[in-house]
């Protein structure tokens, strides 16, 4: 039997990972006020800038002690100034070899690091410290996509670099209790994804990054950095090797105060500013970070629902603990898709969201390109649940399409997916 397009679109069909859909009732008109034409560093422009910082800091509950800052390049930028100051920083420790007064004088090392690495961007991390930088004191501690490194494996008296939510895997850690509450090194935590969406520890944390782009639906090219006291001292220790201005937190030894004040590295898109403020607002009238969780969650659970009910598709993410709320990463199970080469996966995937984009049912849906071929949905705050719910039924029929297009095993008469 033909098994027919659903009657119901979603009315904001847009499901990227980055960037992502706006605030559910936005428009162009928000970004009227910008400061269009004034410069960043006019008071009313650092005023705007200061504003995103505080509003950042008071919805994602971010000590009051730590220093929270706008930084060049998105989550990127911001995780990639945060490896080069500190990677392979030098400290003393005191001689291990007995003998006489002189061999207690403190020698110089190399602090050593863990980097976890389970989807594209932990890797380009672990990459990045391992070969860019040349570091030899560097532990790898890998994962295939769907799957987290195991935790008990990473040492934390070395400063350690962890994503929280893997944006290409659909893999997040567990909770807070993932990250000892007492550690030796410095937690470096890439939270793009998880920020304004999950609960972040942040009193086991050292060092957080995110954008714009993601969980509030701002725009690209900016990103944040928030620094607890240890992080910021370490900093100050001095970086691990001369860096770019467009890297530089510290000046002198010290930090450089105004960025974490509204001043920033270089010239930010004023339009970006406003927009995000407008995300910032959106959330704090809804009741906060605890309603955007909710929303993420919900639209998980959506998802779940749909997926327990097919023999088809199932999660990336095999742990339910595991599985991320925002980035929710999908994988066609059937025999006849597994069976196919990973190319012919690969143009089984672009059938079946092309088919979704055509109809105006779905757009950005396929799995990320590093990753396995699949879906992957964006399920952060901004996106409706009534949306996703109503985008579903539009899988199902996209994948009676693909699916007979590509097996070799389809029967005439072939029956309802999930049937």
């Amino acid at each position: 039997m033909s098994f027919p397009k659903p009657a119901l679109r979603p009315a904001r069909p847009y499901f990227s990972s980055g960037p992502c859909v706006k605030r559910p009732g936005w428009s162009a008109e928000v970004l009227a006020s910008a400061l269009v034409g004034r410069s960043h560093r006019s008071p009313e422009g650092r005023q705007r800038l200061q504003e995103v910082i505080t509003r950042s800091r008071d919805l994602l509950g971010i000590p009051q002690d730590w220093r929270v800052g706008i930084v060049p390049a998105s989550d990127t930028g911001a995780v990639e100034m945060l490896l080069w100051a500190l990677a392979g920083q030098e400290h003393s420790r005191p001689s291990e070899a007995p003998g006489n007064a002189t061999d207690l004088k403190p020698k110089s090392s190399r602090r050593s690091m863990d980097v976890l690495a389970f989807e594209s961007f932990s890797a380009s991390w672990a990459q990045d410290v391992s070969e860019a930088l040349g570091l030899e004191e560097v532990r790898t501690l890998s994962a295939p996509y769907g799957q987290l490194p195991d935790l008990t494996q990473v040492n934390w008296n070395h400063d350690v670099v962890v994503t929280w939510n893997g944006t290409t895997s659909g893999v997040c850690l567990p909770g807070p209790d993932s990250i000892p509450a007492h550690h030796g090194g410095l937690v470096i935590c890439d939270a793009t994804s998880a920020a304004f969406a999950m609960d972040l520890p942040w009193e086991r944390l050292d060092a957080v990054t995110w954008s714009w782009q993601k969980a509030l639906g701002g725009e690209a090219a900016h990103g944040m950095v928030a620094l607890s006291p240890r992080a910021a001292a370490r900093l100050e220790e001095g970086a691990a090797r001369p860096l770019p201005k467009i890297f530089r937190l510290t000046k002198g030894g010290r930090m450089i105060e105004g960025i974490f004040a509204g001043d920033t590295i270089n010239t930010p898109s004023m339009l970006c500013v406003e927009d995000a403020l407008d995300g910032l607002r959106w959330a704090e009238r809804i009741g906060g970070l605890p309603a955007l969780r909710q929303r993420a969650r919900k639209n998980l659970a959506l998802v779940a629902q749909w997926v327990a009910q097919r023999e088809w598709i199932s999660f990336l993410c095999e742990t339910p603990a595991q599985r991320s709320c925002t980035s929710i990463c999908l994988k066609f199970t059937a025999p006849w898709f597994e069976a196919l080469s990973r190319a012919d996966q690969a143009g089984a995937v672009r059938h079946f969201t092309g088919l979704l984009a055509a109809e105006q049912a779905g757009y950005d849906l396929a799995a990320h390109r590093d990753a396995p071929p699949g879906l992957r949905i964006w399920g952060g705050a901004t996106v409706e649940a009534a949306d996703i719910a109503a985008l579903l039924p539009w899988l199902d029929w996209a994948y009676a399409q693909t699916r007979r297009a590509f097996a070799t095993d389809v029967l005439p008469e072939l029956k309802e997916p999930g049937a």
